[in-house]
């Protein structure tokens, strides 16, 4: 839940600034054709130039510049401080990070954001156009936070949210790993993950972005009391697809979601948030909204210069990816999915239909394998598919009747619902270009490129899901009592995928 600063294309000048409601606009016309110099002119990076001497102490400015902005505007005194760590890329500009300014035990609040720092769609459109705006499924709440920053971005030092903007501009959306969101990746860095359901995952959210980009006008149109105060064109014509993916990838990485409050506050850009807090699975710690601010609370103890950890939310590897552009090795949240599905040819597919509904699955039934468990997730899939395989009417009927997920089992249909599923998985792994070992080998490189890096640790651990649940297939395999029986026939075999 980053804000993705969108490199040379998103600078400064593309995200607008959040003006102030009494603030006065300029001539329209004047901004609809000067709109490209105004945003070059804004450009954060383009502002850390002359001697090392000047850089360094403009560093020593901007790291103070976001909390001294806060506290001049109703933060109050709080026990973090601001830090920076060099990037992966001598090109970037270092990443700052929210650190512990003196020693913290578990339970101290580390630091009170007050409501009127933080963006949320309530303050940007209102409760009642909001509604209006979500109901229609046409629009989420990023794309329209989105198209409140890029139109504030443009506003420039004039926006009361110029330092927090520039903050998340300067952080390019990397967050505390250095690595941009696949969503933003070419596509020769998308075959770095080849053979991964998540690369089809990512072009799915790309595709879906694209659909948003397409209805950002209904914004536009459906809150103009809201965009009166931008003399600028409607959103399609302000700005480009590209522009709006990166604002919107920007927003995804930094998003909080807030529990407990209503639907106009429950997604919000918190300053000293992400992507300046680390997010980590095996954290509890989480922003909470409490009466009139959002708080953080941390869940173990700090020495003074250690930077601070959040929760991410149960999200496996591939979200994490996805939305924040790291990889957690010990995420117990990490899981794959097996997709299995009654063979619609088969002539009692009806009956198997209800059978599979009866006890909570469905048709199409999709199996969460999580990392550790694989042993466990097979088992509760070969029920499944042992119905898959039933083919006697009257072993049908027989289950039909019965209150649990109970087919016969022989040796012979044992054989082949386990045959299945043992090919299933290699077939799987064998659509990776490289093996385990390859992959181990290819992380032990320290000079390996960052964005490899990272799909290659996804990679890594989604084998060694499919692994475990192939070693499990093949210990049930041999613990079959006739190895000699020869797989039962399947005209209507159970589907994987």
């Amino acid at each position: 839940m980053e804000l993705t600063c969108l490199h040379n294309k998103f600078n400064l000048s593309a995200l607008p600034h959040l003006s102030l409601p009494s603030s006065k606009n300029p001539n329209p016309r004047f901004f609809s054709r000067k709109r490209n110099n105004l945003c070059l002119a804004s450009t954060s990076d383009t502002l850390v130039t002359g001697s090392g001497k000047e850089v360094s102490s403009k560093k020593d400015a901007e790291l103070g510049d976001l909390k001294s902005w806060m506290h001049k505007n109703g933060l109050p005194p709080c026990k973090v401080v601001l830090k920076e760590r060099p990037s992966y890329d001598e090109k970037h500009r270092p990443i700052h990070y929210v650190a512990a300014c003196e020693d913290l035990r578990a339970g101290d609040v580390a630091f009170s954001v007050p409501n009127s720092l933080v963006v949320t769609l309530e303050r940007v459109l209102g409760n009642e156009t909001v509604a209006e705006l979500l109901t229609t499924n046409k629009l989420s709440e990023l794309a329209c936070l989105a198209l409140y920053l890029m139109y504030e971005k443009k506003q420039g030092k004039k926006s009361f949210w110029y330092p927090y903007i520039r903050e998340l501009d300067r952080q390019r959306g990397r967050g505390q790993l250095a690595v941009e969101s696949p969503l933003l990746w070419s596509d020769d860095e998308l075959a770095y993950l080849t053979g991964s359901p998540t690369k089809a995952e990512i072009l799915e959210r790309a595709e879906g972005i694209k659909r948003e980009y397409n209805e950002l006008d209904t914004v536009w149109f459906m809150a103009g009391s809201l965009f009166q105060q931008y003399p600028y064109d409607i959103p399609t014509e302000a700005f480009p697809f590209e522009i709006f993916k990166q604002a919107f990838v920007a927003v995804q990485s930094c998003v909080v979601h807030l529990q407990k409050v209503p639907l106009a506050r429950r997604f919000a850009l918190v300053p000293l948030g992400p992507p300046l807090l680390a997010y980590r699975s095996n954290c509890k710690a989480m922003l909470s909204a409490v009466a009139g601010a959002v708080e953080l609370v941390v869940d173990r103890p700090y020495k003074a210069g250690e930077p601070i950890v959040v929760w991410c939310g149960p999200q496996p590897n591939s979200k994490l990816l996805i939305n924040y552009g790291f990889v957690d090795d010990d995420n117990s949240y990490d899981r794959l999915v097996v997709e299995a599905a009654l063979n619609t040819e088969d002539p009692q597919y009806q009956d198997k239909r209800l059978v599979v509904q009866r006890n909570g699955k469905l048709s199409v039934q999709a199996f969460p394998v999580y990392a550790g468990k694989e042993k466990e997730a097979v088992s509760d899939m070969l029920p499944y598919l042992r119905l898959g395989y039933v083919s006697d009417p009257s072993e049908m009927q027989s289950v039909l009747s019965s209150q649990g997920p109970v087919c016969p089992v022989s040796s012979c249909m044992e054989r082949v619902v386990l045959d299945q599923l043992a090919d299933y998985f290699k077939r799987r792994l064998a659509g990776y270009p490289t093996t385990l070992n390859e992959d181990e080998s290819l992380l032990s490189d320290p000079n390996l490129n960052p964005k490899k890096r990272v799909a290659t640790q996804l990679v890594r651990l989604e084998k060694k899901i499919l692994h475990a649940c192939l070693q499990a297939t093949m210990d049930l395999i041999d613990q079959l009592p006739d190895h000699t029986v020869s797989p039962c026939p399947a005209p209507y075999a159970p589907l994987l995928k």
